[in-house]
């Protein structure tokens, strides 16, 4: 990372990764009265939604998009989607090692776009992924323990969440050198 941000001084650090979110409602803690139990509306399928992020580091904007799979094509579509949300700026990306993250769609966009290098974490790590993180926070707000009876509502919620929150993390504090870091 000292290399990238030297060599480009105006480039963007990001993190990426995708979650799958259902409508059948997740659990987590609540507070109830003593002797009733919470009812949490079951949706009767496991309809779900599918998201891409990617975080940028230094400035905490999330950007995300739904898509209807995980696959190398969406993950290419997806970068093409964060590629013109942040035009003229070399991209370092930071990823997993899922099996989507490679394949022919993904070689020939990174080809078609020189300002774009991808970096990756070592395996079975997610926590290293500041991404994971965001949907962490993004499902305790707005998915745990809600009423959404259909994605549609779901999807809005959610995206509204990502689209105005801004995201601070120290990643790059806690796992980069010093001297990247403007504190």
């Amino acid at each position: 990372m000292t290399d990238f941000l030297q060599a480009h001084p105006d480039g963007v650090i990001a993190a990426m990764d995708e979650m799958s979110l259902y409508v059948q409602a997740t659990t987590t803690r609540v507070w109830f009265p003593r002797g009733q139990t919470p009812i949490v509306w079951v949706h009767p399928q496991r309809a779900s939604l599918h998201y891409y992020g990617a975080l940028a580091l230094l400035s905490g904007q999330e950007f995300a998009l739904t898509l209807p799979a995980l696959t190398s094509d969406n993950t290419a579509h997806f970068l093409g989607h964060f590629l013109s949300c942040v035009p003229a700026r070399p991209i370092l990306l930071l990823l997993d090692r899922a099996s989507w993250h490679t394949g022919p769609a993904i070689r020939a966009l990174l080809a078609a776009e020189p300002r774009l290098e991808l970096a990756f974490f070592p395996p079975a790590c997610p926590d290293l992924n500041p991404q994971e993180h965001v949907w962490k926070l993004a499902r305790d707000t707005v998915s745990h323990n809600h009423s959404f009876t259909e994605s549609g509502t779901l999807r809005r919620a959610f995206s509204h969440y990502l689209d105005t929150t801004v995201f601070q993390f120290d990643w790059l504090v806690k796992y980069a050198p010093a001297t990247l870091c403007h504190v």
